[in-house]
């Protein structure tokens, strides 16, 4: 309620202001050019000093610290660019050194092991020629052994034949002589 009063009393008081300037624009006037100039001049003085004094000098501030930061930061980039092109130099040293390493540990292996295998190869081939020996030995001895088997189902045979041929027995001693002399000369020429 109030509100809606103090608007009517503004406006009534605006209308005899308004009455007084329809004289013409004040501005114009030149009685009052001498005042507006003093103010013109303390207020564009005012703002100069105000911008010189405080707003230039902190925007100043503000971009040196802006260059100064950039300019940190860009040192600090370098810094650690430098850092870790090092890093990666002794990063790939390292890794060739240790390849270097492990070429070593494998060659020495293989010549280890190379030797273990012909060691043992060799031992292999002494217990394959043990056991070649022992088979010939074996064949050896079992065929002297068939060669006596040999003999005697020989002389059974002729035994038995010439006594079918002839009815009569034969002496098992010239039987014998003679079998064992052709089994020599057959046989031994076959073994």
């Amino acid at each position: 309620m109030k509100l809606p009063i103090l608007i009517l009393i503004a406006l009534i008081l605006g209308q005899s202001r308004i009455i007084a300037a329809e004289a013409g624009m004040p501005q114009l006037n030149p009685e009052y050019w001498l005042s507006q100039s003093f103010w013109l001049i303390i207020i564009f003085i005012t703002l100069y000093a105000l911008i010189a004094k405080f707003f230039i000098p902190k925007i100043k501030l503000s971009i040196g610290d802006r260059e100064r930061k950039i300019k940190d930061d860009l040192d600090e980039a370098n810094k650690l660019k430098k850092i870790s092109e090092d890093k990666i130099k002794e990063y790939e040293k390292l890794i060739l050194e240790n390849k270097k390493k492990l070429m070593k540990i494998s060659n020495d292996t293989k010549k280890k092991l190379d030797l273990d295998i012909q060691k043992k190869k060799k031992a292999i081939e002494s217990q394959i020629q043990n056991e070649l020996d022992k088979a010939q030995i074996e064949i050896d001895n079992f065929k002297k052994g068939s060669l006596a088997s040999i003999e005697q189902v020989a002389e059974d045979i002729a035994s038995k034949v010439v006594e079918d041929l002839t009815n009569e027995k034969l002496n098992q001693s010239s039987v014998k002589a003679i079998v064992s002399s052709t089994s020599k000369k057959r046989i031994g020429s076959l073994l």
